[in-house]
């Protein structure tokens, strides 16, 4: 398997936290889909990443649907139930966090990819609201438990961390430790797993 993708991604952290955490062997082919010579369109029409590309060449992108097929690969660390209302709710905890983080890559792509005379603060503080939002449900759902979903390691904490991770990378001055001392507290015990250590977001 190939992965087409970018160190600084959360998505494709993800992946990649997914693959370590399964024990699967991958080469990671580096695409920064934001230079005039990219050649991600000839793999995923929307020009986004992480991509992965398999033995006979079929593209699979998207990393929710990624990591979906990737579970079922191998018997080792298993991240999804296999079915019912437990898996829908692991989902959902994955869709709550990658929605945070879509909300913080367009404050940053705001910032990042248009003229200053053109970035809009409303945008930025909309954006900023769901941001918001979304790390105190994902707060409020955690509670106390030592894990997203139940009582045990799954994708979601995998979702989760990549987010927190990803803002701590890319928007250090947004104090969400303080604001959620439980996300704090998950956030350092993943930061052990080496699926984690190995992965961590740079330039």
């Amino acid at each position: 398997m190939k992965l087409i993708g970018s160190l600084a991604s959360p998505y494709v952290r993800k992946v990649r936290v997914v693959l370590a955490e399964k024990k699967l062997d991958y080469a990671i082919e580096l695409e920064n889909v934001w230079v005039p010579e990219t050649t991600i369109h000839q793999l995923n029409p929307l020009g986004k990443v992480p991509c992965l590309v398999l033995e006979d060449g079929y593209v699979m992108y998207d990393s929710r649907v990624i990591v979906e097929y990737l579970d079922t690969l191998t018997p080792v660390c298993k991240l999804l139930p296999p079915n019912g209302r437990e898996r829908v709710d692991i989902k959902n905890w994955e869709a709550l966090a990658d929605g945070v983080i879509d909300a913080g890559v367009a404050m940053r792509l705001e910032r990042t990819q248009r003229p200053p005379e053109l970035q809009s603060e409303d945008q930025i503080a909309r954006q900023m609201g769901k941001v918001q939002r979304g790390m105190a449900s994902i707060s409020d759902r955690l509670g106390d438990s030592p894990w997203c979903a139940g009582n045990h390691y799954s994708l979601a904490d995998v979702a989760v961390g990549c987010a927190l991770g990803w803002f701590a990378f890319r928007f250090p001055e947004i104090d969400w430790r303080s604001a959620h001392p439980n996300l704090g507290k998950l956030f350092d015990k993943l930061a052990e797993r080496p699926s984690f250590r190995d992965t961590l977001p740079q330039n």
